[in-house]
């Protein structure tokens, strides 16, 4: 460290000692102000050396609020020592003409010390100034983030709802305040109604920024749509939807289902992109899943999705669920959580039976309020979202 700009202030009597005193000091290169009292001290003092006889009782807390302060005195039994160190100035050397190298030793310690203190304050006020700035920004970001949780589940559909005979309701519970899962289902006309199911890869803001897309998307490709070939519209959906993923090169992709059901012929159209867990129909009192595979949406350039269909009966219940679900379930396989997840649908008529078995088998379900409004944000790993179809026969 360099010490040739540090000035010292040495209060003592005027005499032999002081001066002799101050010569000890200047001779390893600090600069030395002499003085025979505290009032006036030049502002760039960086340490005061005082000898005990020379500050009043009164002063010596004033000096230990001001400058560090070295006191020098010629005996260890010196009243005005004790009572320097009785005000908390425990820095001190007897005899110091004696010890000159130790003085000056004890000089730069004091000084170097005073400024790590002085740049530890100046460092805590920053942090102090920093972690206000980063509330601040967490607040508006909380803000952002519950608005935009607000806005998001406002474009969900209805909850829930009957279109032409066919009963949807569903369960919507982020992790975070925005979801990468999404859902909607939609009249066309009498005869056709169509839905989805996405789960889009991460969390927060820029996956549910992809299931607004999903929503603009879905409605311009219904209104677009003449009513023709039911069972090409599902895939067709899945490539052009792959194709404004890899356009918007985001770095996101999706699993999703979508489906046309014609109420006529009571007929399931479908497609799907690596949908995971499959699809359950529960038809007749058994449980099956859904046939077909398709890749990721999003991915891989010039993807063909698959026409898959397949036949409704009068009364079925067809359940989706996102991969959040697996982690709410007990088991250490995949293989192992699907069936228990099969064996929980079986048993469920209704999408409050399947919570309700939900949060009997899952800890972190059972031990907070699974209600999307109220859900203690962070309790879920995963986004959790489930979606029923049931049908025909249900009054509009």
């Amino acid at each position: 460290m360099d010490h040739s700009r540090q000035l010292v202030a040495v209060i003592d009597a005027p005499g032999p000692e002081r001066d002799a005193l101050a010569e000890a000091i200047t001779c390893d290169g600090m600069g030395v102000y002499a003085a025979d009292n505290i009032d006036y001290l030049p502002a760039e003092t960086a340490l005061i050396v005082a000898h005990a006889h020379s500050v009043p009782q009164q002063q010596w807390s004033q000096l230990t609020r001001r400058l560090p302060t070295l006191v020098v005195s010629d005996s260890r039994q010196d009243a005005d020592l004790i009572k320097a160190i009785d005000v908390g100035l425990v820095d001190y050397i007897v005899h110091p003409l004696r010890h000159a190298e130790l003085l000056r030793r004890m000089i730069h310690k004091a000084i170097e010390l005073n400024e790590l203190a002085i740049e530890r304050d100046h460092d805590r006020e920053r942090l102090a100034e920093l972690n206000e700035s980063l509330e601040t920004h967490l607040a508006l970001l909380r803000m952002d983030q519950q608005s935009g949780g607000h806005i998001q589940r406002r474009l969900l559909p209805a909850r829930p709802k009957v279109m032409n005979g066919v009963y949807y309701d569903y369960w919507f519970a982020p992790s975070l305040y925005l979801s990468g899962d999404f859902l909607d289902y939609q009249r066309y006309n009498d005869r056709y109604s169509a839905f989805y199911f996405a789960d889009v890869s991460g969390h927060g803001a820029s996956s549910a920024f992809v299931t607004v897309l999903l929503k603009y998307l879905c409605n311009r490709w219904l209104n677009e749509w003449d009513g023709q070939k039911p069972e090409c519209l599902a895939p067709d959906w899945l490539a052009a939807m792959n194709r404004e993923l890899q356009g918007t090169d985001i770095g996101k992709h999706a699993t999703l289902f979508v489906g046309v059901i014609d109420h006529h012929s009571h007929t399931l159209h479908y497609s799907l992109g690596a949908q995971l867990p499959m699809p359950f129909l529960v038809a007749g009192g058994k449980l099956s899943r859904l046939e077909g595979e398709g890749m990721p949406v999003g991915l891989f350039p010039d993807i063909e999705y698959p026409s898959l269909s397949c036949a409704l009966p009068a009364e079925f219940r067809l359940w989706l669920c996102s991969d959040g679900v697996l982690e709410c379930l007990p088991g250490k396989t995949l293989d192992t959580r699907l069936k228990e997840l099969e064996q929980l649908v079986s048993e469920s008529v209704t999408l409050e039976q399947l919570r309700e078995r939900l949060a009997k088998t899952s800890v972190l379900l059972a031990a907070g309020d699974t209600d999307e409004a109220n859900q203690e944000r962070g309790a879920l790993p995963d986004d959790l979202t489930i979606m029923m179809v049931s049908g025909f026969g249900h009054a509009d």
